[in-house]
């Protein structure tokens, strides 16, 4: 079925109003069908504890598949715990495998709420997957919140800016070419400012920054940068959204990655767990990535230890 013959006609995302959803449930509206996905799974990430309780007392498995994930994991990922605990209190399932061999419940406690379930005796993260846990809720609180439309990122392991500038084998900005940058990066020169990057040293190596371009995630840049070693690349993209990439020792291995957008169903069962943990926070997801552990923010927002420029070169077809 069509949105339009649904009965979900002129639904969007916002499933947090009971009465609409109860007139609409009561006018024939299809408890199992919604613009080619199934209602709850909508209403565990969008919608109000009301509405989930609306729902699952209407269709015929609470633990149904969309995308090969329950509206459970949805609930859980998405951070509804209310959401969640209405789902299981109606029969959903938590112990229930799913993307990576996670189960909602056992990545639970890996989140904000660990006890949102009974849990059963045997399940339980391993020392591992809890320092990853503890480590993403350090740095995702150490980095705080910020605006970051706009910015490239090179996060670089084990070398300092030092080194970075070495390898980019870029030079020194003068101070009142920078003043003059930062007070409008987007009427410099384009063709300049691009060429300009900051670089600052952060427990476990270093980050190049730049707050108005993504001249840090540019082939040429992280081919340099990630020599003998790994870097993630980042460009929170205002028109598309945040575009990640991975180089190592010299080689682009990853381009077009989505950082910070959750859990996908070719996850390893380690991806499954930092995406659950960093979904939503692509500067953290790109520094935890690189294993940096940056105790504040100044590496991605300045002011940094040094502005540098890079040397004119191709950065896109000639990556060495």
């Amino acid at each position: 079925m069509v949105a339009g013959s649904d009965g979900w006609v002129g639904m969007g995302w916002d499933w947090t109003d009971a009465a609409e959803i109860r007139r609409r449930l009561d006018g024939g509206a299809d408890p199992e069908h919604w613009s080619g996905g199934r209602p709850l799974h909508r209403a565990a990430v969008s919608g109000s504890p009301q509405v989930v309780a609306e729902l699952v007392g209407r269709v015929a498995d609470v633990d149904a598949t969309e995308n090969g994930v329950t509206a459970l994991w949805e609930a859980v990922v998405s951070r509804k715990p209310d959401n969640a605990r209405v789902l299981a209190a109606a029969g959903a399932d938590p112990w229930r495998p799913s993307l990576g061999g996670w189960s909602p419940g056992r990545l639970g406690l890996a989140g904000p709420t660990p006890d949102l379930f009974p849990v059963p005796e045997g399940e339980c993260l391993t020392d591992a997957e809890r320092v990853v846990a503890q480590e993403a809720h350090r740095l995702t609180t150490a980095l705080g919140t910020f605006y970051y439309d706009g910015t490239g990122l090179a996060c670089v392991a084990g070398i300092d800016a030092a080194e970075a500038v070495r390898c980019l084998e870029a030079v020194r900005v003068a101070d009142e070419v920078v003043d003059e940058l930062l007070e409008d990066p987007y009427e410099y020169d384009a063709d300049e400012s691009l060429r300009i990057v900051g670089v600052t040293s952060v427990p476990g190596g270093c980050v190049v920054t730049q707050p108005w371009g993504y001249a840090p995630q540019m082939p040429g840049v992280l081919t340099r940068l990630s020599t003998g070693t790994v870097c993630y690349g980042l460009y929170a993209n205002p028109k598309s959204g945040n575009q990640g990439s991975i180089a190592r020792d010299g080689t682009v291995e990853g381009w077009d990655l989505h950082p910070g957008g959750g859990p996908d169903e070719h996850d390893t069962p380690e991806e499954v767990l930092v995406s659950y943990l960093y979904q939503g926070n692509a500067v953290a997801y790109s520094c935890a990535f690189a294993g940096l552990r940056p105790n504040d923010a100044r590496g991605v927002t300045g002011p940094p230890d040094a502005w540098v420029e890079l040397p004119p070169r191709d950065y896109w077809d000639h990556w060495r």
